[in-house]
């Protein structure tokens, strides 16, 4: 164990690179459950780490194809619902099969290819440099702003979609905006926190704060302490104990998830039986 790490200058640029998308991810995440369309944000992941395997075999920078790779994806995803109505579950289905096989045949038959899809599909968050906290903290800057539009506008396509048909107007255009906002978030945190620790800030927070929150406001602030509080935590561990961060991350928002869960039912329980 060696406490001293938790305060070496070294690893100041790779926490705050994560601290960002442990805010942004359960933040975007929050409305993904709300339209429970959370296996988009694995689509999106694994698609865009087959896009930066992509980009390494051409020779282009690995942010070019995970992020052009992932707004594509996003954009097939709004194609193939509008094709076929109800059909988000078998897009994602295809989205995410199509990113796993690609990246698979590119990682088995290219020795370069095979390094780096290890660091991003397990996370290489203590390997980042100045440009991956620079990315992250422009993409926030216009990210905030951008839901602080979209989130009225959302809400509204989501619980009144029949006001909006009365005058004439759709709710796509606003998802597709928010699916390549998702896409592009997806896309700079896999190259930071690997594909399964970005899916895990997108999924876990919000599923255990829509049991605890009184209001949308509420479930949002709940989600992002969630993200947060389990990547300082996993941050710390992993330096102490010198281990993986992705995983540690991963598997502290899985306890902390499935402790929320069993208290919420225990005390709906207490509650039940109080009353009568």
């Amino acid at each position: 164990m060696n406490g001293a790490l938790l305060f070496d200058p070294l690893f100041a640029g790779p926490f705050f690179t994560g601290l960002v998308y442990a805010v942004l991810l359960p933040l975007l995440g929050t409305w993904l459950r709300l339209r429970d369309e959370w296996l988009a944000a694995l689509a999106f992941a694994q698609t865009a780490a087959a896009g930066s395997l992509l980009a390494l075999s051409a020779g282009w920078p690995l942010a070019v194809g995970g992020l052009a790779a992932a707004a594509l994806a996003a954009l097939l995803k709004h194609l193939f619902e509008g094709a076929a109505r109800g059909a988000q579950g078998a897009a994602y289905a295809m989205l995410l099969l199509l990113g796993w096989g690609l990246s698979v045949l590119l990682v088995a038959n290219q020795p370069l290819a095979e390094r780096m899809g290890q660091a991003l599909f397990d996370g290489q968050l203590y390997f980042t440099d100045r440009s991956h906290l620079l990315s992250a903290l422009v993409f926030a800057a216009a990210l905030l702003p951008l839901l602080r539009v979209l989130s009225p506008r959302l809400l509204q396509a989501h619980f009144f979609p029949d006001f909006l048909r009365a005058r004439g107007r759709s709710g796509a255009r606003i998802h597709l905006v928010f699916d390549l906002a998702v896409a592009v978030a997806l896309a700079l945190a896999t190259m930071s926190l690997g594909v399964m620790g970005a899916f895990a800030l997108v999924f876990v927070p919000p599923l255990a704060a829509f049991g605890w929150a009184g209001s949308w406001r509420q479930g949002l602030l709940l989600s992002v302490a969630h993200g947060v509080g389990a990547y300082l935590a996993a941050f710390a561990l992993a330096l102490l104990f010198d281990q993986p961060f992705a995983p540690l991350l991963a598997l502290l928002l899985v306890a902390s998830g499935a402790a929320s869960v069993v208290a919420r039912r225990i005390l709906r329980s207490d509650g039940g039986r109080k009353s009568r």
